[in-house]
């Protein structure tokens, strides 16, 4: 019998085992879609690291320069330098990244310029104080120091006014007490030269008849001062206080025995005088 081969029909082509040649398999649009998206994420993720960086540096610096500002009194907070040098820390978006790190700023601002101000103004306020205190003390000093010359200088021509008055006053007793018979009337006109007001009027009406008893009676007077005070004085008038001593002798050749006297004398400023105007002797 004859054999039949059986030939391969185009069915069996259709049917038959793996193709030596697959083709290659076609990429999904949906994926690719996918894949880009998440690429653009993660560079906009990056971008918002790198404003967050800056942003935080920004921050340093103008925290540093409130530091600065700042005196001892008044300390500025201290920044968290950890928080710059982590720039690798994960933001959820980039909106809400730079959203926070704007108000960062802008709070780390407000902090430094609420904390510069105030210690501005009292810097300002002590300087003014301090000016003051220094103003007023000057000035205090000087008016002290001005009281205490004018006080020393009215002292000092006290001193001096009580010293003239007192001369004056001991020189106006051994004026008025000392005579001499030989020269009686040089020494009565001696006596009224150095007199003012009532007192030299009473004495000038009496000048002749006391020469004329002092060369009869031939006296010769010595007069000692013992002590002078002067009572009040002003700028032009003056009462002191005389205590003296006389010794009184004659032509017989008698000698008295020393006499103490105190007066009272008032004296009176002449031009570039002082004379008595009254003569008191007291007990």
């Amino acid at each position: 019998m004859p054999s039949f081969r059986r030939r391969a029909s185009v069915i069996d082509a259709g049917n038959g085992g793996d193709p030596q040649n697959p083709q290659e398999e076609s990429v999904d649009p949906d994926e690719a879609l996918r894949l880009a998206e998440e690429a653009e994420a993660e560079a906009a993720a990056a971008e918002a690291r790198a404003a967050a960086a800056r942003a935080r540096a920004e921050a340093i610096r103008l925290r540093k320069q409130a530091e600065e500002a700042a005196t001892a009194e008044v300390k500025a907070p201290e920044v968290d330098t950890a928080e710059a040098d982590d720039a690798d820390e994960p933001v959820e978006t980039t909106e809400a990244a730079e959203t926070t790190e704007a108000g960062d700023v802008v709070e780390t601002t407000e902090k430094a310029a609420q904390t510069t101000e105030p210690v501005r103004r009292r810097r300002g306020w002590l300087k003014v104080a301090a000016a003051v205190l220094a103003i007023v003390l000057t000035l205090g000093f000087v008016g002290v120091s001005g009281y205490m010359v004018w006080e020393h200088g009215q002292a000092e021509k006290q001193r001096q006014l009580s010293a003239e008055y007192a001369a004056a006053a001991r020189q106006s007793v051994v004026t008025l007490m000392s005579l001499d018979f030989n020269k009686a009337q040089e020494d009565v006109q001696r006596i009224i030269d150095n007199s003012a007001g009532q007192f030299r009027e009473d004495f000038e009406a009496q000048a002749e008849d006391f020469v004329k008893v002092a060369k009869e009676s031939k006296v010769v007077t010595e007069v000692n001062v013992n002590a002078t005070a002067v009572k009040s004085m002003t700028e032009t008038t003056a009462t002191a206080l005389v205590s003296a001593t006389s010794r009184v002798t004659n032509a017989a050749g008698a000698k008295q025995e020393p006499r103490s006297w105190r007066l009272a004398i008032d004296l009176v400023r002449e031009g570039d005088q002082i004379k008595m105007s009254k003569v008191e002797f007291v007990p």
